[in-house]
């Protein structure tokens, strides 16, 4: 049988079409378990919303453990698991989620988009080392703070907001989500009032962090944060001896690091100012056992005895 060109063409085309069919059908469907996908931004949304959800959706995470959101990019993969999403659960003010937001919707025009960080009281300023409730924002232009996870009042908000979301979503199995909600939250509850018990002996003390992550944590708990970064990158020379000196003044102990990112002149302060450097993930899927290592840092005898 002889083959022409143009039957080989028609066949390559026929064999595309049949291929992207496919594709397009792997991609609306979840590989693991056939049930409907909620895509969320980090990995604490991941883990309330799966505590709340259990069985009746698969919760996708964009940023996978030790990703850094400062300088995270959405990959192919990414998008393409959230464009077959029903829904995508923003954490609130993370500068990536605005750019995937519009390309979501553009090449899933049904998908739902809901704000997590509805209803809590957000911090303005700490990324510039002036900290501002939301009531005091009014005539200022300081950036929001994103991390309203490192909070367990905050992860008790966020939680009902999800949960409202899936009822929403999926009303038929509302009851089950609340009774899922209710459980979470007992166990944030007991979360929080432990904290509480634990740090209250050092309120009013100050912390060295070189991000400013904890900003939401030291506001429920009393506590001071210092910040060494500086717009995001490493403090300039000329301001670097005024923030010794007033980690200094303020008599802290302990410097929190983020590994993600990278600083020598992190380990240069921790030096000068004799601290303990304990290093964090805010981004840790079990961001209680994250905020219950934070506060044991915070307390813990040998961290704090002077030297």
């Amino acid at each position: 049988m002889k083959i022409t060109t143009r039957f080989l063409y028609k066949y390559l085309a026929s064999f595309a079409i049949v291929l992207a069919a496919i594709m397009a059908l792997v991609a609306c469907t979840s590989k693991s378990t056939g049930r409907p996908v909620i895509t969320v931004s980090i990995q604490p949304q991941k883990y309330l919303l799966e505590h709340i959800v259990g069985k009746h959706f698969e919760v996708i995470c964009l940023l996978s453990q030790g990703s850094n959101p400062e300088t995270y990019e959405p990959s192919m993969n990414h998008l393409m698991n959230l464009e077959k999403s029903k829904a995508y659960f923003l954490i609130g003010n993370i500068g990536f989620e605005m750019a995937i937001v519009d390309k979501a919707k553009k090449n899933n025009p049904d998908i739902k988009i809901y704000d997590n960080s509805a209803n809590i009281d957000i911090i303005y300023g700490s990324h510039s080392g002036i900290a501002h409730s939301h009531e005091e924002h009014a005539g200022h232009k300081h950036e929001s703070d994103p991390h309203i996870w490192t909070s367990a009042v905050n992860a008790r908000i966020i939680a009902t907001n999800m949960c409202n979301a899936v009822c929403e979503l999926d009303p038929a199995h509302a009851p089950y989500y609340k009774k899922r909600l209710g459980e979470l939250c007992k166990q944030i509850d007991a979360l929080d009032a432990q904290l509480r018990e634990q740090l209250k002996p050092i309120e009013g003390d100050a912390f060295i962090v070189w991000h400013p992550s904890l900003s939401y944590f030291a506001r429920d708990y009393g506590l001071k944060q210092i910040t060494m970064e500086y717009e995001g990158k490493e403090i300039p020379a000329k301001y670097l001896k005024t923030e010794i000196d007033s980690a200094k003044a303020c008599n802290a102990r302990i410097f929190f690091f983020q590994k993600e990112f990278d600083s020598r002149q992190a380990e240069s302060i921790n030096q000068e100012l004799g601290t303990k450097m304990v290093t964090i993930n805010p981004m840790n899927y079990n961001w209680d056992t994250e905020l219950k290592h934070i506060a044991d840092a915070l307390t813990s005898e040998e961290n704090n005895r002077a030297e």
